[in-house]
């Protein structure tokens, strides 16, 4: 089984290559979700959620809402920007910034209600302008609070043009 591993994941890239499509100046305004594992760098881990809603770009830089939580009941609510890199013709880099609300429920501390959110994600473009990424993010308070452990998220998203979820052809290409 340990042989066949690389040979599936290339056969995955390569499929997943070849349902791409070139990134576009002008990508849509998106639905994100993802779903991956709170506080990976220590003992505290937990599944979790996220779904964002990206509007649509001003020049590079995407505003976005969004709501987190996790398996600890913990949850964060949250306002920001994204800067969207194309790289190439089917890879975006996607980096961010937000501020917002968190509240630890039965899981970790972060020490303030107030936390900033910092991070990015990379994705493969596919050919109906969906995105498939695996994103890194960290929460912390920035210091506003006398305890600031601070967190990181990391997962996998999948994120879905607007248009499309709401029928405009224009997003069916």
């Amino acid at each position: 089984m340990v042989r066949r591993v690389p040979i599936l994941a290339a056969v995955g890239a390569a499929l997943l290559w070849a349902a791409a499509g070139p990134a576009r100046a002008e990508d849509p305004a998106y639905l994100r979700g993802g779903v991956g594992v709170y506080d990976i760098f220590h003992n505290n881990t937990a599944g979790d959620f996220d779904i964002e809603y990206q509007t649509d770009r001003i020049w590079y830089i995407r505003p976005v809402v969004g709501f987190e939580f996790t398996t600890d009941a913990a949850t964060y609510f949250y306002g920001g920007f994204n800067f969207d890199i194309p790289v190439g013709s089917h890879i975006v880099i996607e980096l961010g910034s937000a501020v917002g609300h968190y509240s630890n429920g039965n899981g970790k501390d972060l020490g303030n209600a107030v936390e900033f959110r910092s991070g990015g994600e990379i994705a493969l473009r596919l050919r109906n302008q969906a995105r498939l990424g695996l994103a890194l993010h960290h929460i912390s308070n920035a210091h506003l609070g006398n305890h600031n452990p601070g967190t990181e998220i990391i997962g996998v998203t999948y994120s879905i043009p607007m248009g499309y979820l709401f029928g405009h052809d224009s997003a069916r290409r």
